[in-house]
């Protein structure tokens, strides 16, 4: 791998599955921190926000700070008050909408439709408001858009197939925030204050965290948990494979050294 002075780390299936961290993160976190790489955890759960995703982090064993984590709703925030939006309509868990107190939430008329995973809260008549909204001249702006994610159930809906669904009815083609935009990786690496050419991001997920760092110019790390799928990273063309397939995040430290 080239030089790497630091690295953004997914969290969902990289970190933790399900309510439970994976084997050796929370060590190669302390090995990390020990030998002073600096580090971002960098997320597209919707369905928390940051202050609820490091209390939950901390519940399972994992110290993190808020200075650490960058969410898909945070950047999202950020990209409202670049584009200068004020008045938003969120498709968003209520424990999501502390990342957004700064704007006035609104049905009606917003200048902005916001859409993260609601799961069982995806209902017709919250998608029919949120339709309504576009057609009253809000624009679309997926928090994410990931497929799928993996819960103690197993593979579960995410954002994505409801934000494909609104961008049909409405004819717009969604914003979108987190990953895998390269505006994400941007500001993350801004927020870490480290080089793109010497970032590393590290996941689980071949479409956001690898397609998502190879588009941003950054090395990629694939851990084996997880949503890997060794059949779909065989058929992918070489340039769009990770530089390192590495089995969990305990295997990262030893990449660096």
């Amino acid at each position: 791998m080239q030089s790497i002075d630091g690295l953004l780390i997914d969290l969902d299936g990289t970190v933790y599955q399900g309510s439970e961290l994976i084997a050796g993160s929370a060590a190669a976190i302390d090995r990390l921190r020990e030998a002073g790489v600096p580090f971002l955890f960098t997320t597209n759960t919707s369905r928390m926000s940051r202050s609820a995703i490091i209390a939950s982090l901390g519940a399972m064993g994992l110290r993190v700070e808020g200075s650490e984590v960058f969410s898909a709703p945070v950047a999202a925030a950020r990209w409202l008050r670049d584009e200068g939006v004020s008045r938003i309509h969120l498709l968003v868990a209520d424990s999501t909408y502390e990342d957004f107190v700064e704007f006035e939430i609104t049905d009606e008329r917003p200048e902005a439709l916001l859409v993260g995973d609601l799961g069982s809260g995806f209902t017709f008549e919250r998608l029919n408001e949120g339709f309504r909204s576009l057609r009253t001249g809000a624009r679309l702006v997926a928090i994410h858009r990931n497929r799928f994610w993996l819960t103690d159930d197993g593979p579960t809906l995410d954002a994505g197939p409801f934000v494909a669904a609104l961008e049909y009815a409405s004819r717009q083609t969604a914003t979108l925030v987190g990953k895998p935009s390269p505006a994400f990786f941007d500001t993350a690496a801004s927020l870490l204050g480290v080089d793109r050419q010497r970032l590393a991001v590290v996941g689980d997920d071949l479409e956001t965290d690898i397609r998502g760092g190879i588009a941003a110019g950054l090395a990629t790390v694939q851990v084996r948990t997880g949503k890997f799928d060794a059949a779909s990273l065989e058929q992918v063309p070489p340039d769009q494979r990770p530089d390192h397939v590495v089995p969990t995040l305990a295997d990262v430290p030893a990449l660096l050294e």
